[in-house]
């Protein structure tokens, strides 16, 4: 029996949740049930493998155990993209084969999700608005975006170049001189996202919300104790990201960064105008530890994520969020000049987990377990296909993007702490310093 010594901390400032009406979660666990499959973890991963159980086993019994409630952890608190290509590959066909997985899968990702959306009506802002990947500097084109160009072009892949005044009539800032445009990129309300997925499960899916597995015990059958119930399972699939270390897979092999993000007030209809530029728009920028990310929203509010850094306690305090409120405002008045009134209205912190690597946890990790983990920091689209993909190969169905999946490998051993420490931060210091032309 495996005691779960960390557990997701609900901090209740997740701006995308604060900004939509109140929700009757699903009930806590408060029994003892018997059920043929569990899933752990209710963010993308978990709820696209209970939804496939459900599909592949119709008359199979499936329970749905998440820590929180849904929206509330690492999936509700993205920056609201759901992204469909990779922001970088290497020269070479190895490197074109691996691109050309990547974006099967992460395509499959957006597309189960998407049919849920107009299947059940989820009022989450979904729509493939694309995304604009940009730089502030001349170098940070030569370097970054023209490379990413020539990606594109060799994957066949369609883009448009969006530069100088032409960009600031799109998204209103003046900030950046170039960007890379591709329309396959969805945005979204990712809390509203998952509240409606949790929402619109299968007859023989049950969702228990404020239900962590505090026991686990991977014997004949899967045990598993919560609050104030228990769960036996014939099967499980683990879809709880980072903490899957905590149940005892993948131990020493994942990284974690705090990403912080802030939202704005809703803009007056003056500031709207202002502003100018298209509705609903997304920017990742080309180096994501320096530069910004940004959100337009369709009611009206800006986003900035900014401020990662190395957090392998998966712990951030509420002083340490006010500090980078602050920062957040400066950087949006630095961006948006034109709206000297706009404040943020709220901050938070998501917790990103990688592996050395870049591979998932993916697959069989025990005779009865499946996990669906370590998303490298593409939730939306790639945790979605995950656990699509985990269901498809715990149920011994035939699946083609399966091999897709496995051909990434698994992730490595890492250094142990305060070395592992040491090695990220003096990285996040390098990318920091090399990029600083894109701040």
């Amino acid at each position: 029996m495996t005691k779960i010594s960390k557990l997701p901390n609900d901090d209740k400032t997740n701006g995308w949740s604060r900004i939509l009406p109140a929700r009757t979660p699903n009930a806590p666990l408060d029994k003892d049930i018997r059920c043929n499959w569990a899933v752990i973890g209710g963010g993308f991963a978990g709820q696209a493998a209970a939804r496939r159980l459900a599909m592949n086993r119709p008359d199979d019994q499936i329970v749905l155990l998440d820590a929180s409630i849904a929206g509330e952890n690492a999936s509700g608190r993205n920056s609201g993209f759901a992204i469909d290509i990779p922001h970088t590959i290497d020269d070479g066909m190895d490197a074109l084969n691996h691109a050309h997985a990547e974006m099967r899968l992460a395509r499959a990702g957006i597309d189960f999700n998407e049919v849920q959306v107009n299947q059940h009506n989820i009022a989450c802002d979904w729509g493939r608005r694309g995304k604009y990947q940009t730089v502030a500097s001349e170098r940070g084109r030569k370097v970054m975006l023209e490379p990413l160009a020539k990606m594109l072009d060799s994957l066949e892949e369609p883009y448009r170049w969006v530069e100088g005044a032409d960009l600031q009539a799109e998204v209103g800032t003046p900030h950046y001189i170039s960007a890379l445009y591709t329309p396959g990129c969805v945005l979204m309300n990712p809390a509203a996202l998952c509240r409606g997925l949790a929402d619109t499960m299968p007859e023989n899916v049950t969702v228990h919300e404020a239900s962590p597995v505090l026991e686990f015990d991977n014997a004949e059958r899967v045990t598993m104790k919560t609050p104030q119930g228990s769960v036996v399972a014939d099967k499980v699939i683990l879809a709880v990201n980072g903490f899957a270390p905590f149940f005892g897979f993948y131990r020493g092999k994942f990284i974690y960064l705090a990403a912080h993000a802030s939202i704005t007030r809703p803009l007056s209809e003056q500031e709207r105008a202002e502003l100018g530029g298209v509705e609903d728009w997304g920017i990742t920028p080309a180096n994501a530890f320096v530069s910004i990310t940004q959100r337009y929203t369709r009611d009206h509010r800006l986003l900035i994520r900014q401020n990662i850094h190395h957090c392998q306690d998966m712990n951030c305090t509420d002083s340490m969020r006010r500090s980078l409120a602050q920062d957040h405002q400066r950087m949006f008045h630095q961006r948006f000049p034109m709206l000297p009134d706009v404040t943020i209205e709220h901050t938070w912190t998501g917790y990103v987990c990688l592996s050395g690597n870049h591979t998932p946890g993916f697959g069989q990790v025990a005779p009865n377990v499946y996990t669906a983990v370590c998303q490298n920091a593409v939730g939306a689209a790639k945790g979605a296909v995950s656990g699509m993909l985990a269901a498809d190969l715990a149920c011994g169905q035939d699946n083609s993007l399966i091999a897709d999946m496995e051909s990434f490998g698994t992730p490595i051993r890492l250094p142990p702490r305060p070395f592992l420490d040491l090695g990220v931060r003096t990285r996040m210091a390098w990318e920091g310093w090399n990029n600083r032309h894109e701040r």
